[in-house]
């Protein structure tokens, strides 16, 4: 059974950055997207960013784009989520999903087949 494994969460200020790591372990497995999503207390779990490793295509909620940044690395199964200029509304559980197989989208919750345990990012203000 593949694991995602989040890091990289903690207190920052508002205007400060913050780099969130995803890296699977466990049973190897080529995945053909992987994500970020997040969750406020009290609130759905949304779509923040993906990338698809073909052609390296990435996809950003309005919110985040030209804040945020996704990279990774296919061979390792690695994802990356810089965020720059956080605020307030950016505090949430940061969650890392992997989707294994094509598909046309990258926003739903249902697109995705592993999921992390999350990491808390909280941003002061």
């Amino acid at each position: 059974q593949a694991q995602l494994v989040e890091s990289g969460g903690g207190l920052v200020q508002t205007g400060g950055s913050r780099r969130l790591s995803c890296a699977a372990s466990g049973r190897t497995f080529g995945s053909y997207a992987m994500a970020w999503f997040r969750q406020a207390p009290g609130k759905e779990r949304r779509f923040v960013a993906a990338i698809r490793w073909s052609g390296r295509v990435t996809y950003y909620a309005d919110s985040v784009k030209g804040r945020f940044t996704i990279s990774g690395d296919n061979a390792k199964n690695t994802v990356y989520l810089q965020m720059n200029s956080l605020k307030p509304e950016d505090s949430a559980v940061y969650y890392c999903a992997a989707r294994l197989g094509y598909g046309v989208t990258y926003y739903s919750k249902s697109d995705y087949d592993y999921w992390g345990q999350g990491t808390q990012v909280t941003v002061s203000s």
